[in-house]
């Protein structure tokens, strides 16, 4: 091996080691701040951001991350509890939650630019609602196993469990993938942005109202996702659904606005049953709307291939002589043709 080749090999695995640190450090940073909402014995909360970091992680540099994820599971952990022991089971389950998702995401096909419906679908129903089943039986089942819960808290600390999980990959999944992509946008008029300002300020308001009102008027929030697919396409309705879920998530979490009055495992549900169709709505829009741009676009170039050829089939033919005219100016240029 030549001298040029081994400092390339060290530069690539100095390279990796880098990513792989900072792998870490995200999925503690975020592990911390998703455990300002714990609900059960100080780990398990409704929003845990670290899973999906680790899913895009494992979408972009393949399953040679996982050891990050797991160091950073268990770095996240081992200050929990309630041993060493249930740390690492929780550990491994928390690691092969993303690694079942990505294989079930790899398994259909699954692109990361998520501009198609079948992307939406599967990031939602495979990728969360699915996947993230692993690692709320395995957590709750070891802390059970350890006698740090009672068996009857069973399924009402799988459900935040489970959700939490979920909720990690529908918001901050969708949101890493989306910034992967975005530029700064260039030319954009004053107008554009004071309708993204309003966008998200309005999402904002109307979710704080919704959440804080004893009335079930959670529903005001989708015409909001709807103006921000339609409008800004993925790089709108991300934000909105961030915006919207961490609200909610908040309110869940004190038990306030609709979910007062109701139980823990009721309380999941409703917010899962929220969280999931508002992410489930803005990404399914989405993709609609980026897939038909992306139609109109291509049935653009083919016309303009088309003209392009008819010109060089028949040069001496203008634009001109396709286009809508009166009868008589019409049959004048027929007779001039023929002359």
């Amino acid at each position: 091996m030549t001298d040029a080749a081994r400092g390339a090999r060290r530069r690539q695995y100095a390279a990796e080691g880098l990513r792989a640190a900072a792998v870490v450090a995200a999925y503690y940073v975020s592990g911390k701040i998703g455990l300002q909402q714990e609900l059960v014995r100080g780990q398990v909360t409704p929003f845990w951001p670290p899973t999906g970091i680790a899913l895009v992680v494992l979408l972009l540099w393949g399953l040679r991350m996982w050891p990050a994820v797991a160091l950073g599971a268990f770095l996240v952990n081992v200050t929990l509890g309630p041993s060493i022991l249930p740390v690492l089971a929780i550990t491994v389950g928390n690691t092969l939650a993303p690694v079942f998702a990505f294989l079930l995401l790899r398994r259909v096909g699954f692109r990361i630019a998520l501009d198609r419906l079948q992307d939406a679908l599967a990031l939602v129903f495979l990728g969360a609602l699915v996947g993230m089943v692993v690692s709320a039986t395995v957590g709750t089942g070891v802390l059970v196993a350890a006698d740090a819960l009672a068996a009857d808290d069973f399924w009402p600390t799988w459900s935040v469990w489970w959700t939490g999980d979920a909720m990690g990959v529908l918001v901050v999944a969708p949101l890493l993938l989306a910034a992967r992509e975005a530029r700064w946008p260039r030319g954009v008029s004053a107008l554009r942005w004071a309708e993204a300002v309003a966008l998200l300020g309005g999402t904002a308001a109307v979710s704080v109202l919704a959440t804080h009102s004893r009335l079930n008027l959670l529903f005001l929030i989708v015409p909001f996702l709807i103006w921000a697919a339609f409008r800004f396409q993925l790089a709108g309705a991300v934000p909105c659904v961030l915006i919207a879920s961490v609200i909610t998530i908040d309110a869940g979490a004190r038990g306030a606005g609709p979910f007062a009055g109701h139980d823990l495992l009721a309380q999941m549900v409703i917010l899962q049953a929220f969280n999931g169709t508002v992410s489930l709505t803005a990404l399914l829009l989405s993709a609609i709307i980026t897939e038909r741009n992306r139609t109109l676009g291509e049935i653009e170039r083919v016309c303009e291939s088309l003209t392009e050829a008819l010109s060089q089939l028949a040069p001496e033919e203008t634009l001109d002589r396709w286009s809508p005219s009166r009868p008589g100016e019409r049959d004048h240029r027929r007779e001039r043709h023929r002359r």
